[in-house]
């Protein structure tokens, strides 16, 4: 599994137009799946991903999590996590988890 975090003011994400999702202060996540994946690997990024303390203190050092903040989140799913470029000028899937999973696991990881 691996997770693209950023920390963010606001953030949202459009599909064909339309909000597919919004937040203010928090964390933008992509989320990618490899085969062998599981539940508890999920559940140890989650806990990394609420108690990472990337955010400001009131003497502006990076000190406080997401919990502190009472920061939301913005997870979008993003299988190009695992794109292997190393050979030709296409990108190789191998390594991503099928879709099936893939979605299993993500449902998981959102809830």
């Amino acid at each position: 599994m691996k997770i693209l975090l950023q920390r963010v003011k606001r953030a949202s994400c459009k599909v064909e137009g339309n909000f597919t999702g919004k937040i203010n202060q928090g964390l933008l996540l992509f989320v990618g799946f490899k085969e062998g994946d599981n539940n508890s690997i999920i559940d140890q990024m989650i806990k990394k991903c609420i108690e990472l303390r990337i955010f400001s203190d009131e003497n502006g050092k990076m000190n406080k999590s997401l919990i502190d903040i009472n920061g939301e989140v913005l997870s979008i799913s993003q299988f190009t996590l695992y794109a292997n470029c190393l050979k030709g000028r296409r990108p190789s899937f191998d390594q991503s988890e099928n879709p099936v999973s893939a979605k299993a696991h993500y449902e998981y990881f959102n809830k």
